[in-house]
């Protein structure tokens, strides 16, 4: 027969209550009961009933992650991130991988993990501001990134236009007037492609620059391989190009292995910076330089941010919706010069970030 808390009670000679307490992490137990417990404990080989819990307490200690494409090397190191940050409120995370579609994307918002998991962290690529009646759910949510603005949630974004402007402004500071961009997304008014660009032409016309079309290099998906073929393909156009801006990490890096193979020096011929600032941009040859979005705070507010929503449920007015704007930083090294090869990196720029209360769309919401 499976070992109850009435025999890890009897054992110990306390009550069914003072069991729960100890094995619930109550923590106004004295520290002699709740060592006699926690030896019944393991003497008996007892084993929390976790079903039985959740259904008592209407939580499964669970979060969901959703993210379009854990094969970016940011979506993977913000997973990890969200997972520690899980972890130390004493939750675990369900990663959902959406593949960027607009169906998997309405999956997430339509419940289907309210029996699973306590509320949703919530990436959308596919989804945007036509969306919005879908983000009124009746679970915790919070919202990542630049596709839809005004829904009913908590939103952790990055300041994505001024960050860019910041990168592409180092570039000129570095001398650089021909700068070209990799990753650009013809015709698109909301997400991180038409705000990083934005950011870039902010950047030129403050520096006196004019825009030059020719410099704008689309891509599809941001994957390495987008990179290095918008890299080819703006290099053989024959276009004058000293710089480039790449608008995310994996474009940086097939865009170097582009530059590589039609041996242009970097940063000697063109200097590189991306957008990301993950792991991998640290070991490639030159080391590339990145604007660093702050993923650890975004993390960290998101789950912050989701737990203190899953904490109030039931507990009268909610709580105001907040926008939250993390820190970033453009990290220099060796692909724009800022420094020697083998010297590491430096941060070369900040910008602050901030703390909004902020209004949902309810027109565009009730439809």
């Amino acid at each position: 027969m499976p070992v109850t808390m009435h025999d890890v009670a009897a054992r110990a000679g306390v009550s069914v209550k003072t069991v729960s307490n100890v094995v619930n992490a109550y923590p106004h137990v004295r520290p002699e009961t709740r060592r006699r417990v926690e030896e019944a404990i393991e003497h008996l080989g007892y084993r929390m009933n976790v079903s039985a819990r959740n259904l008592r307490t209407r939580r499964t200690g669970m979060i969901t992650l959703a993210v379009p494409e854990l094969s970016l090397p940011y979506f993977a190191e913000l997973a990890d991130s969200v997972i520690r940050a899980a972890e130390s409120h004493g939750y675990t995370v369900l990663i959902e991988q959406t593949n960027a579609t607009r169906e998997r994307e309405a999956q997430v918002l339509s419940g289907r993990y309210q029996d699973m998991t306590d509320g949703v962290i919530f990436s959308p690529l596919a989804l945007g501001p036509s969306d919005l009646p879908l983000f009124d759910v009746t679970f915790p949510l919070v919202v990542l990134g630049e596709r839809v603005f005004g829904a009913p949630a908590d939103h952790v974004t990055m300041n994505n236009v001024a960050a860019a402007r910041a990168a592409t402004t180092h570039l000129v500071a570095l001398g650089r007037r021909r700068i070209a961009v990799v990753g650009a997304h013809a015709g698109e008014a909301v997400g991180s492609a038409a705000l990083r660009l934005e950011g870039y032409q902010q950047a030129l016309a403050v520096a006196g620059i004019a825009f030059d079309p020719r410099l704008v290099g689309e891509a599809g998906l941001w994957h390495r391989a987008t990179g290095a073929e918008t890299m080819g393909r703006l290099l053989d156009s024959g276009v004058e190009i000293d710089a480039v801006f790449a608008l995310n990490d994996a474009m940086a890096l097939g865009a170097l292995h582009a530059l590589h193979a039609r041996r242009v020096d970097v940063p000697g011929d063109v200097a590189l910076i991306g957008f990301d600032d993950v792991d991998d941009v640290r070991y490639s040859v030159p080391t590339i330089s990145s604007v660093s979005p702050g993923r650890e705070q975004i993390a960290a507010r998101a789950v912050e941010l989701l737990v203190a929503r899953i904490d109030a449920r039931g507990a009268g007015e909610p709580a105001p919706f907040r926008r939250v704007v993390p820190d970033s930083s453009i990290v220099g090294r060796e692909s724009t010069g800022d420094v020697p090869t083998g010297g590491g990196e430096k941060v070369v720029a900040v910008q602050e970030g901030r703390v909004e209360t902020v209004e949902p769309v309810r027109e565009q919401i009730a439809g």
